[in-house]
């Protein structure tokens, strides 16, 4: 799996969704380079369960800094079937690659149709370059 950040749809909250193009439905999430070095020093992360439902939009886990707790919340509706737990006890992976190998969860999308709804690449270095 190569995760190239240009190909990523992404929420205004930092989060990103990548879907494969092999039909699953299965999209894999993760909070964007941009958050990890906003928050820099991180210390904790809670992930969800397996099998837990989530919501687009709902929140599905926190990540805390030194300096500040943040929600992570799901881009998609659907069903959480992998958690990438090996980054909770190894958070500087984040640091080091937060796109393929600080990947957090695996959704099987409800509704695909909410990825519409995302920001692209450019549109989220557009919000990052206006707020930031």
């Amino acid at each position: 799996m190569t995760i190239r950040p240009e190909a990523l749809k992404y929420c205004s909250s930092h989060e990103w969704i990548y879907v494969p193009e092999d039909g699953s439905g299965v999209a894999t999430v993760g909070i964007s380079s941009f958050a990890v070095a906003e928050l820099n020093d991180l210390v904790y992360m809670a992930l969800p369960s397996v099998g837990q439902s989530v919501q687009a939009g709902q929140e599905f886990g926190e990540v805390e800094s030194v300096k500040a707790v943040s929600p992570m919340y799901s881009p998609v509706s659907g069903e959480i079937v992998e958690v990438h737990n090996e980054v909770v006890d190894r958070l500087e992976t984040l640091g080091e690659d937060a796109y393929e190998g600080g990947w957090l969860i695996k959704i099987k999308m409800s509704n695909p149709k909410e990825l519409d709804e995302l920001l692209t690449y450019d549109a989220y270095k557009k919000s990052l370059e206006q707020h930031g």
